[in-house]
């Protein structure tokens, strides 16, 4: 008796129509803009944890923290700097520039520094290298998905 009950629920749920969230055109999915926050989430972290973990002096982390804070702001000012002009909205050369200057510099820190860091094994520069990677990586794609989604509401 009871698994008779339990065929005929499970077909009353298979009937009811399914909810369908309908987003505005050119609006990211959910899906993707949870993907982007979480790399971004989970690249910062692990970089700051391993910081935070190392056997290095209080200046090395200092440098190493603030060439990812430098990365981060470098990578979305140039995101927004290359969408303004391919959506053209005024952009000076100069600033385009700086934009591309500042992403140049903060990678090459990071590649200098950690080729030079004597005291870190290569398992451990490897990590801080994809963990940076990964971060500048998120911070562009969550600074893409911000854009497209206020683009979206803006057009309604």
């Amino acid at each position: 008796m009871s698994n008779e009950h339990e065929v005929l629920l499970d077909k009353a749920v298979e009937r009811k129509p399914k909810v369908k969230v309908e987003r505005k055109e050119g609006e990211p999915t959910a899906a993707f803009k949870g993907a982007s926050w979480g790399a971004l989430l989970v690249g910062v972290s692990a970089y700051l944890i391993g910081l935070f973990n190392a056997a290095m002096e209080l200046n090395e982390k200092g440098y190493y923290f603030a060439v990812l804070v430098f990365g981060l702001y470098a990578a979305v000012s140039l995101q927004k700097a290359v969408r303004d002009r391919e959506e053209d909205i005024p952009v000076t050369n100069i600033y385009y520039g700086i934009s591309w200057f500042a992403l140049i510099v903060s990678i090459s820190l990071m590649a200098i520094g950690l080729y030079n860091a004597g005291s870190i094994v290569l398992s451990e520069k490897g990590f801080y290298g994809m963990s940076f990677v990964l971060s500048i990586f998120a911070a562009i794609t969550v600074q893409k998905n911000i854009r497209d989604t206020q683009r979206a509401k803006e057009r309604d």
